[in-house]
């Protein structure tokens, strides 16, 4: 009995070491989002500051090549759109992921005392 415990509980463990991989991927990506999203802002702020006689240039491989400045405002915004929404899709997914870890944590404890119990009488049978 104690040795399908241990299997199982061996099962387990992965199960919840495998939710703390993905919870640090999840808060790497939206760290690597966040950073994004700073930078865009940046760059929003000082795309306002100019006006339509100033002249925007976007580098497109070793080329810069001449862009519309409404244009380059609306590329921005957009991308500063998908960004907030990648942002808040990560931090949904992250909270599941806390759950799922809370419910494998106490999981383990339940199966760590079963197990523990189950050695307790092996030891007192032998």
């Amino acid at each position: 009995m104690a040795e399908a415990l241990q299997k199982k509980l061996q099962g387990e463990l992965e199960k919840y070491q495998q939710l703390q991989k993905d919870i640090s991927k999840s808060m790497t990506a939206r760290q690597k989002l966040e950073a994004q999203l700073t930078e865009n802002n940046v760059v929003k702020e000082e795309l306002d500051l100019l006006d339509s006689s100033n002249t925007v240039y976007k580098l497109i491989g070793p080329v810069l090549v001449k862009q519309d400045t409404d244009e380059a405002k609306a590329t921005v915004a957009k991308r500063l759109e998908y960004i907030a929404g990648e942002i808040k899709r990560y931090e949904g997914q992250m909270q599941d992921y806390e759950k799922k870890s809370d419910q494998q944590r106490e999981t383990l404890a339940r199966l760590q005392q079963e197990f523990q119990k189950a050695q307790g009488k092996g030891a007192v049978k032998a």
